[in-house]
């Protein structure tokens, strides 16, 4: 099967522009595509060996929907829990999207992670910034975990909180 790269957003309905009010004729139902990467991690990684960076490069001003850990070996140790954050190929933001303990390893299945009750990670989730953003998942201590962490996000979504 062949692959196609867009530079999207992509978006996809049938009436673009609204010149009228009735629903399904003239009224826009245009809207934006969800998409997703997703990367291998492992508990082993460590900040101090140059990881937990993923492959996961999220597109400036996207908007994340989901986050999800897929567990296949559960992690353990003293802890089994980690944070989701990210950098711009320099500065790192060690919890840009989660709190430091808030994506839980340490049950195998399909893990959804959410940003917590904190306004600035809430922020960072309706726009992820003016650049590109590297996701990294750290680990609160090494151990055996394996998985793979999956973002979903809509690219180019310009969301930010209103008053």
């Amino acid at each position: 099967m062949g692959t196609t790269t867009f530079s999207g957003p992509i978006r996809s309905g049938t009436i673009r522009n609204t010149n009228g009010t009735a629903v399904g004729t003239n009224m826009a139902n245009v809207g934006q595509v969800v998409l997703h990467q997703r990367a291998a991690i492992t508990q082993a990684a460590t900040i101090a060996a140059g990881n937990p960076a993923t492959t996961i490069i999220i597109p400036a001003n996207s908007l994340i929907t989901a986050i999800n850990l897929y567990v296949a070996t559960a992690w353990n140790g003293a802890a089994s829990t980690g944070g989701i954050g990210y950098d711009d190929g320099a500065t790192t933001t060690a919890t840009a999207l989660t709190a430091a303990g808030g994506a839980a390893g340490g049950t195998l299945g399909v893990i959804s992670i959410a940003s917590g009750a904190d306004a600035g990670r809430v922020a960072n989730w309706l726009n992820i910034g003016v650049g590109d953003k590297r996701i990294r998942f750290l680990s609160t201590n090494t151990g055996a975990g394996v998985g793979v962490l999956e973002v979903e996000y809509v690219q180019a979504a310009n969301i930010a909180v209103q008053p």
